[in-house]
């Protein structure tokens, strides 16, 4: 049997990167995948991938800042494929590059306290009183290494949401543990994504693996394996961790 066999999954942000490889691999365990984003191309380019490798797959697509767009993204969802029992709240970004905080402007804290914090919550109170009435359900939030080990030169906005999450996270899953729901969080590292892999120069991607103990750098399909592992039943008696997937660079 595989893990996520019959197991209804909703990942958000899942057109491409770790949100991308959350979903083929929760597909791969035999869920019902829902794939969210907003770039419809790209979103259609995942739908297509897992449908041709046989998955049950919907695309489906909302603002994460609106409780009502979110409200019926899940009624959409219950509609085309029943109650999600599975929930990855991946969505997220930093819309703020480092600096000094003086010079952050109010738009750039709020559009990042919305895309990674808010979105959370929001998501979060449209799926888990649905989870509660059942007795299962299973919630796994996305923070970051950012939020763990802050440097001096760390985006301030990105990191003090993504610290948010994992105190939502940890709140959540005392509240929610009674009812049969588990909630976990991870917070990966530096992630080769197909962004990062443009983004980041060659040489800088060298000198940035020497500061992990395992000398490498993440993959999303690392994160996509702590997903499932957090997901699954094999992890039945784990709730309210922060998982660190970061090559040993962050030591609680």
């Amino acid at each position: 049997m595989n893990a996520l066999q019959n197991r209804v999954a909703l990942v958000t942000g899942s057109s491409r990167g770790i949100g991308a490889a959350i979903a083929e691999r929760f597909a791969a365990e035999g869920a019902r995948v829902v794939i969210h984003g907003r770039d419809a191309e790209a979103l259609e380019a995942v739908r297509a991938k897992l449908a041709a490798a046989g998955a049950e797959v919907l695309a489906v697509s909302a603002d994460l800042t609106r409780f009502d767009e979110i409200e019926a993204l899940r009624a959409q969802v219950e509609a085309s494929f029943g109650p999600v029992d599975v929930l990855v709240t991946n969505a997220g970004g930093n819309p703020v590059p480092p600096g000094p905080i003086e010079l952050i402007s109010e738009e750039g804290w709020r559009a990042s306290i919305d895309a990674n914090l808010t979105s959370t919550f929001l998501t979060v109170k449209s799926f888990l009183p649905g989870m509660k009435q059942r007795g299962h359900g299973s919630i796994v939030t996305l923070s970051s290494a950012a939020a763990r080990r802050p440097t001096a030169h760390s985006p301030a906005p990105y990191a003090a949401a993504k610290a948010g999450v994992e105190l939502l996270t940890q709140s959540l899953s005392l509240q929610a543990g009674p009812h049969g729901v588990r909630v976990n969080c991870i917070a990966p590292e530096t992630i080769l994504t197909e962004r990062n892999q443009r983004q980041i120069p060659a040489e800088v991607q060298r000198t940035m693996v020497d500061a992990h103990p395992v000398r490498r750098l993440g993959t999303p399909e690392d994160v996509a394996e702590a997903a499932l592992f957090l997901a699954a039943e094999s992890a039945s008696w784990i709730s309210g961790v922060v998982l660190d997937v970061a090559g040993g660079s962050v030591l609680a």
